[in-house]
């Protein structure tokens, strides 16, 4: 190990900009046995490995999984990866290392970071490639768990139920399970066979799987409860937010997870509506989010005419991880940063024709360190649009029949829970990831699976 004087820091090979944009693969090739291990072997094993402690909100084993690869063993580190983890090589993909495990890496003031995500995700590539198995001991209790919701809150809760033998029955409105995974992430990010897969996995260890089941109108909520030993609750938090400006409600003024689940279904070879179509169109997006880099990437590939993100804070502020934003850049996205939406404005047959908007600038931090946004008064102009999507942001859906069944909700509707377990209000009801915290990372409502499944054994199978 430590071998991070000779050996630099190396990311993933990136595929040719003029290539990548014609489809929605994934755009970074990952890495090879012996790569893996010479990127590995960098980690200087540190006594306080910040990586973990710091960084993760899992709390992978990240220093005794480098180490084992970095020895070229590859089962140790694929069991090591997938202990804590429901899903490393989603998480190596997606996850912000930057502001996570790899911003907390010892190395990465002066020497670059351990490339810890595309190693997390390039060992059980290969792992699975090698034919190496996840232990599941199969069903071995009597007790049952239903899972709503089958996103990443549920998808982690459900895994690690099996891998204790507990009877899980997962219930999901759509169509296919995995919820942002498979319908909101774009596959340029995630492959979907990569999502399918893990499920498949899940589904071998005895989950049952239930789509197209919306609890509250197909199934009765009470049902699941009196069936049930406990229910967890993985809702997400997929209410778009809107600017609150005149004429956004025009047909061509989209929300941003309606325009990214709408393109996914047509490439799954499902129903698509005609009013998200881009081709020869002129797009902008509103928001600077990581969510607003999907929906610039996703346009670009769907074939619009010009691509525009518009942001009211400057670049510096933007909440979009770097990578993202480097790569909408490099794939054509015009940016215009320091600009407020003010109205959406429309033609005489009351068709988009683009966005009022207004020049900003940023006061001086305020008591809490935060900088407001002010217009510029006189700044005022319009930025051509055929299609607007609002990337601003998720509420928590309005879920009645959970209040309905004694939970307590937040002032925003969020589902108040027990911060150690994961337990609502309800002695049988758990829940976690966004219905709890709002939009957040797939990684925390990925620990908020687990916690809440490790409260859940404890309960049902005690020590």
């Amino acid at each position: 190990m430590q071998g991070f004087i000779e050996t630099g820091r190396k990311d993933p090979e990136k595929a040719d900009v003029s290539r990548r944009i014609r489809n929605f693969e994934e755009i970074y090739q990952f890495y090879t046995r012996r790569l893996t291990a010479q990127q590995a072997d960098r980690c200087v094993q540190c006594g306080d490995p910040f990586c973990t402690t710091l960084g993760c909100p899992l709390n992978n084993y990240i220093p005794q999984w480098l180490e084992a690869i970095a020895e070229k063993d590859l089962e140790k580190a694929f069991l090591l990866s997938n202990e804590t983890s429901p899903f490393p090589e989603i998480l190596g993909r997606v996850c912000p290392h930057n502001r996570l495990c790899e911003g907390a890496c010892t190395l990465d003031d002066g020497y670059g970071a351990i490339t810890i995500g595309p190693i997390e995700a390039s060992i059980t590539d290969l792992a699975f490639e090698a034919g190496y198995e996840l232990p599941f001991p199969g069903i071995t209790t009597d007790k049952k768990v239903a899972v709503v919701g089958s996103g990443p809150a549920g998808f982690s809760c459900a895994h690690f139920l099996l891998r204790a033998g507990i009877q899980v029955e997962m219930f999901e409105r759509a169509d296919l399970p995995g919820g942002l995974l498979t319908y909101g992430l774009p596959g340029f990010k995630l492959d979907k066979e990569i999502v399918a897969r893990r499920f498949d996995i899940l589904e071998k260890a005895g989950l049952t799987i239930h789509l197209n089941a919306e609890v509250g109108h197909d199934i009765p909520f009470e049902k699941l409860l009196n069936d049930h030993d406990a229910v967890f609750l993985g809702l997400g938090a997929t209410n778009g937010k809107r600017a609150g400006i005149p004429n956004e409600l025009q047909e061509h003024v989209v929300l941003a997870m309606e325009f990214l689940t709408n393109v996914q279904r047509r490439l799954s070879g499902k129903g698509f509506m005609e009013r998200f179509g881009v081709l020869g169109k002129r797009v902008a997006v509103i928001g600077g989010g990581d969510t607003a880099m999907d929906c610039v990437r996703t346009a670009v590939r769907e074939g619009a005419e010009t691509v525009t993100c518009l942001y009211r804070r400057d670049e510096i502020n933007m909440p979009g991880s770097r990578k993202e934003f480097n790569n909408a850049r490099e794939e054509g996205v015009t940016f215009l940063f320091q600009e407020a939406p003010l109205a959406i404005d429309l033609n005489d047959r009351s068709q988009v024709a683009g966005i009022d908007l207004v020049k900003t600038h940023l006061t001086e931090p305020g008591p809490d360190g935060r900088r407001k946004v002010e217009a510029i008064v006189g700044s005022e102009h319009c930025v051509p649009a055929d299609l607007v999507i609002m990337a601003l942001g998720f509420d928590v859906e309005g879920i009645p029949w959970v209040e309905g069944a004694d939970v307590e909700l937040g002032k925003w509707g969020d589902v108040v829970i027990d911060p150690a377990t994961g337990r609502t209000s309800h002695p049988k009801i758990f829940a976690g990831g966004d219905c709890h915290r709002g939009a957040d990372l797939v990684v925390t409502a990925a620990a908020d699976g687990r916690r809440a499944a490790f409260a859940i054994m404890e309960e049902l199978l005690g020590d």
